[in-house]
């Protein structure tokens, strides 16, 4: 457990100097005690000070980063229990769990067809973090082989082996690729803690309990070993959630030291989709990186996408760029669309723009993330502020007309709107769906 704020208090040098940000070095040390700030912004703090300040200055949990760039994976380093106190900063790193025991044809096409796990959603990208390879050949070549057939395809690794010498053999290959380290524990964790220093390497640990996972962070840390990761796999479901929790909870509310690393958490089941069900499980509550057996695209989609709607901001919804956007191949005689910059909402008009087949102009006005109807029940969508976008974006300059098309849902504002902005406005359909029938009549 850290140090309170009056404990840290009395060891700092009392100038109340403010360089460091807080007014006072009494605010500056309650800052430090719940982890919000770093010792490193107070210019006096003595050596004596400092080494006895590390634990409490530093993050709940530590920031993990595995892989070399331009891709590296940052786990850890989170400050919420709930996503919606605050938010989630690291999202959990994906990985696809691959035996090196696959002939060498079914290992270029497993790895080629997680090279290839990328989506493309309401404008941001998906993909697959790490490949975890497991050593079931209990062949050291073959394992080195495989790891390097992995990082010939820049993807990042998790190696996975029990054995020091098959994990010295595979590291010897990737080991400046800094992949993950899987596992030590009890009956290893001397030499595989001693390859994980060797590399610059993280390391996963191991234990059969709570109280393991305890005291086998402590051996290692012991060692000199200080980017670990820490395993909260079980027998279940359930049992692998509550020892997630617990690594989260004691590392955020009592500030346990051996739990204040991100965790690892395996999907146990046999079939795919249900190890899918496990992961949505294991995501919210709160593993850092999960591996799974499945790999095809309709199983990992689902995955993604739930991991990414958990890591949005919850106060701050998705957005698109208010300017002009053009889907198609457009010219001066192309519709031009009014819509917000809602993810949600954008995305559905460009799809049915798409579909219509006549490229056309979308503008989403700066409504705050917010949809048509919530942002003008909001004031968001007045027709003096759409004149306004409309005469500062740059689609008068592309366009030989002045037809505007609004959504349906705000036709209240279409007099106003026209009279404001000098352009012909025309009542859309009110749902996005309608819109291919909607330009074909009239354009």
């Amino acid at each position: 457990m850290g140090l309170s704020g009056l404990e840290i208090y009395k060891l700092l040098p009392k100038k109340n100097c403010k360089e460091c940000g807080p007014p006072t070095c009494l605010a500056f040390a309650m800052q430090l005690a719940s982890g919000k700030a770093s010792l490193d912004a107070c210019p006096y703090v003595s050596d004596e000070a400092r080494a006895a300040l590390d634990a409490a200055s530093a993050p709940p949990i530590k920031l993990i980063k595995v892989g070399r760039e331009p891709k590296v994976l940052e786990i850890g380093n989170e400050t919420e229990l709930f996503r919606h106190e605050k938010t989630f900063y690291h999202p959990t790193g994906v990985a696809i769990r691959v035996a090196d025991d696959l002939s060498e044809e079914e290992l270029a096409g497993r790895l080629e067809a997680i090279k290839d796990l990328a989506f493309e959603r309401v404008g941001q990208r998906y993909e697959v973090d790490l490949v975890a390879l497991e050593c079931r050949s209990q062949d050291a070549a073959r394992f080195a082989a495989a790891a390097k057939a992995a990082a010939d395809r820049s993807l990042s690794l998790i190696l996975i082996s029990k054995d020091p010498a098959v994990m010295a053999a595979a590291l010897a290959v990737v080991g400046q690729d800094r992949p993950l380290i899987c596992g030590a524990d009890g009956s290893n964790y001397e030499e595989m803690a001693r390859l994980a220093q060797e590399h610059g390497c993280p390391l996963v640990v191991q234990g059969d309990d709570l109280d393991g996972v305890a005291e086998l962070a402590k051996q290692v840390e012991s060692l000199g070993c200080k980017d670990l990761v820490i395993d909260g796999t079980a027998a279940n479901t359930s049992k692998t959630v509550a020892n997630l929790v617990q690594f989260r909870k004691l590392a955020l509310k009592k500030r346990f030291r051996p739990f204040g690393y991100p965790a690892l958490a395996f999907a146990t089941e046999e079939d795919p989709m249900a190890q899918i069900l496990q992961g949505v499980s294991f995501i919210a509550k709160y593993a850092a990186i999960l591996v799974v057996d499945a790999y095809r695209k309709e199983e990992v989609l689902p995955l993604l996408t739930w991991r990414a709607n958990l890591y949005s901001d919850p106060q701050k919804p998705i957005q698109v760029e208010s300017k002009v956007h053009e889907v198609g191949d457009v010219n001066a005689d192309s519709p031009v669309y009014l819509t917000t910059n809602f993810s949600l909402t954008y995305y559905s008009v460009e799809s049915e723009v798409e579909a219509s087949k006549v490229p056309g102009y979308i503008l989403p006005v700066n409504t705050d993330g917010t949809s048509v109807l919530t942002a003008w029940a909001a004031g968001k969508y007045e027709p003096e502020d759409i004149a306004k976008f409309i005469k500062e974006c740059g689609i008068e300059e592309k366009v030989n007309h002045r037809n505007i098309i609004i959504p349906g849902q705000v036709a209240v504002i279409s007099g106003r709107l026209q009279e404001a902005s000098g352009w012909n406005v025309l009542v859309g359909p009110r749902e996005a769906a309608g819109i291919p029938a909607f330009v074909k009549a009239h354009f």
